[in-house]
């Protein structure tokens, strides 16, 4: 900045000024930028629209109140209401989530951070009531998926052996222990029957 400023001056014989801002940092006082950890970037080709929404919804609780200061539009009174809303209750995440939906509405577009949003509420457990072709898009990229033949499909697959081409268990046996044991969920409902077909 300076040298730049030096040139003109010489060149030009005018005067410049230089403009910096202080440089954004996180909780844990390390820089918040692409040398960092934890890399987001703008480009959808190099991190997701569900990836950047996640970044930000899994921001420190002790930054989220100045990122929204920082990174999104909101009024001074909505951020007002959102940091109470965040003391009295960090929990509900209430800041956490308008960060997230107000950035990546910012740079994806309203459609792309709801189909990001539609896609982390059916990760984490939410209803699959509605899945869009544009929602199903999102979740294949994001989590590991097999291929399937519409006829095997068509003649059920029994869930044990499914299990294994999609990486969820090494062998059938695993497979028959961890739905005993409570832990496979298909489309969001425990199941605890081996002998289920898909």
């Amino acid at each position: 900045i300076t040298a730049g400023m030096e040139l003109i001056r010489k060149k030009l014989e005018r005067r410049a000024y230089g403009l910096t801002m202080p440089l954004i940092t996180k909780a844990d006082g390390t820089k918040f930028g692409k040398t960092e950890s934890g890399t987001i970037w703008l480009d959808p080709k190099r991190t997701s629209v569900y990836q950047f929404y996640q970044f930000w919804i899994h921001t420190d609780d002790r930054d989220v109140v100045r990122y929204l200061k920082y990174f999104t539009f909101l009024s001074q009174e909505e951020i007002t209401a959102l940091e109470a809303a965040h003391t009295a209750n960090p929990g509900a995440r209430e800041a956490h989530q308008a960060l997230a939906k107000a950035v990546t509405t910012l740079l994806h577009g309203e459609a792309a951070c709801t189909e990001a949003v539609r896609a982390s509420s059916i990760l984490f457990g939410g209803s699959l009531d509605g899945l869009t072709p544009a929602t199903l898009d999102v979740l294949r990229t994001e989590v590991p998926t097999a291929s399937v033949t519409p006829e095997a499909l068509a003649a059920g697959i029994p869930l044990t052996e499914a299990l294994i081409p999609a990486g969820l268990a090494p062998s059938k046996g695993q497979a028959r222990k961890d739905i005993d044991g409570g832990g496979i969920y298909l489309n969001g409902q425990r199941c605890q029957d081996a002998a289920t077909a898909l």
